[in-house]
């Protein structure tokens, strides 16, 4: 795991492969705010690589998902830290709590963080939860 100084604290970039472990854990914004908590992750269904976590969110009456890349997420002492805002976040596709991403969202998905969205070669989902 590589570290290094970020205003005066240890920040650490997590090795991609343990970020299942992260599961309910609080995710918080590129300023430290919080968004939710770590709820599942998504892999790159070529890669078989983390590429998306859900985040809940919501009213204890009202929760749901929100979908947010993982790529330049770091972790802090009890907090995955994503590179995106608590705003941009909030607002990003979701799903129910015990809902699925149906295929035909996926796009929406990478289209909210101006990210490519490119299918199998025979329109296979790219994510898969995981």
């Amino acid at each position: 795991m590589r570290q290094w100084a970020l205003h005066r604290r240890t920040v650490s970039v997590f090795e991609i492969a343990n970020i299942r472990e992260w599961r309910g854990h609080d995710v918080v914004d590129a300023e430290g705010h919080k968004i939710g908590e770590l709820e599942a992750v998504y892999v790159d269904t070529s890669t078989d690589l983390p590429s998306f976590g859900t985040i809940l969110v919501g009213l204890p009456t009202r929760h749901r998902l929100v979908f947010v890349p993982l790529n330049q997420a770091t972790v802090g002492p009890g907090y995955l830290k994503v590179a995106y805002d608590r705003k941009q976040v909030k607002d990003a596709p979701s799903i129910d709590t015990d809902g699925e991403l149906p295929a035909g969202d996926e796009e929406a998905v990478f289209r909210h963080y101006g990210l490519a969205y490119q299918p199998g070669a025979n329109g296979e989902r790219l994510l898969a939860r995981r």
